[in-house]
């Protein structure tokens, strides 16, 4: 990232701290779910209370139009993503009840999607990798080899 475009250091490291800390609470709280429960009507209620907890937190990030302009914003991305976190959340929803343990369910996918979002990046969004990040994705890699290993 550019230097002269990074924000804040409390504000560029806080908010992946914030993802870090609800990504642990994620995982924990989804291997808690009873197994006896219904996957897509727990994902429904999960759901519902993530709509009212985003609403009841829009005063804390104002709407800087009205909120009909606001939605005229919302393009297909939107709508995609619905489908990509329902995948997700269901996903590893089976995947715990499949037997995947919390120690390595999170990891396996994390570092296979990173696996595939780099070429990605590189292609659809230009990105840029250095020689030692090339290293450490193929450490990644080895490492997911190695997790996996039975």
């Amino acid at each position: 990232m550019d230097e002269r475009k990074r924000p804040p250091a409390m504000l560029f490291y806080g908010t992946i701290l914030i993802a870090v800390g609800a990504t642990v609470m994620y995982h924990l709280v989804q291997k808690g779910i009873p197994p006896t429960a219904h996957p897509l009507l727990t994902m429904a209620l999960v759901y519902a209370v993530a709509m009212l907890l985003c609403l009841a937190l829009i005063p804390l990030f104002p709407l800087r139009l009205g909120l009909a302009d606001s939605l005229r914003q919302v393009n297909w991305a939107t709508f995609a993503l619905a489908v990509a976190v329902t995948g997700i959340e269901v996903g590893f929803l089976l995947a715990y009840r499949a037997g995947w343990p919390i120690s390595l369910g999170g990891l396996v996918v994390n570092i296979a999607a990173t696996s595939l979002l780099i070429p990605l990046g590189i292609l659809l969004f230009r990105d840029r990798l250095s020689l030692t990040q090339v290293l450490g994705l193929l450490l990644c890699v080895v490492g997911l080899v190695l997790v996996n290993r039975r």
